[in-house]
């Protein structure tokens, strides 16, 4: 096994048939078109014990597409943990693009932030050390920030995540895209919960609300893509 199929094995997120398929799609498609610092970034994260905690790399190639056909300058990130999703925002979007980024804690912020830094990108960032509903209402007192955002990228806590959403409908403009990661959650969401493992059940059935609330929303066009641990992209049409 190559090097960069063994890096990548510990960053497995897809639900694919197969391992190979998935490592197929990243090494055809993923990996060759990733930016230098990204697969620093992606290194690094590896050797992390929460490793399994970062954005799949198949997910951030889609996210930056989706950042790019909405022209996004102006963005919102809950959750960030070592930085790769945000440091490919930072990448994608404009010189005088804007990342309000918010997470509980910033350690293990603080391990990406050298590569960020090297990147020349934090200039872009506003990292928020704080649960993300109080930054998200004070972003709501300001009324140019209400419609004001072209894209948001939540994975932070899924007990949060409809509350996030009733927020990010107001910040987020008409025509703006939301993506929320973790919305196959293993793909226990198609299980029998007697067949889920214990420690998922709980993070199962909050997926299992969301994604009825999300596809009963008029306010948003959905699309569940199975990459990565299911990433929905929502886009504002109300």
């Amino acid at each position: 096994m190559d090097k960069e199929k063994k890096e990548s094995v510990s960053f497995t997120k897809g639900l694919l048939q197969s391992e190979e398929l998935y490592q197929y799609i990243l090494e055809t498609s993923v990996y060759p078109r990733e930016p230098e610092p990204l697969k620093e970034l992606r290194d690094i994260t590896a050797t992390h014990p929460r490793s399994i905690m970062a954005t799949a790399p198949d997910a951030g190639q889609l996210i930056a597409m989706l950042l790019k056909l909405t022209n996004a300058k102006r963005t919102i990130e809950v959750g960030v943990f070592t930085g790769y999703s945000l440091l490919l925002t930072a990448l994608t979007i404009p010189e005088d693009g804007k990342i309000v980024a918010v997470d509980l804690n910033r350690d293990a912020y603080d391990i990406g932030l050298p590569v960020i830094r090297r990147a020349g990108v934090e200039n872009k960032i506003d990292f928020i050390e704080s649960e993300a509903l109080p930054v998200l209402d004070q972003l709501l007192e300001d009324p140019e920030n209400e419609n004001g955002f072209d894209f948001a990228f939540i994975d932070a806590d899924k007990i949060n995540y409809w509350n996030y959403h009733e927020r990010l409908m107001k910040l987020v403009k008409v025509g703006g895209i939301v993506v929320y990661d973790n919305t196959l959650w293993g793909g226990t969401v198609a299980m029998p919960e007697e067949c889920t493992p214990e420690k998922m059940r709980e993070g199962r059935q909050r997926t299992l609300d969301l994604n009825k609330l999300l596809a009963a929303d008029p306010r948003v066009q959905i699309s569940l893509a199975p990459l990565g641990d299911g990433i929905t992209i929502c886009r504002r049409i109300h």
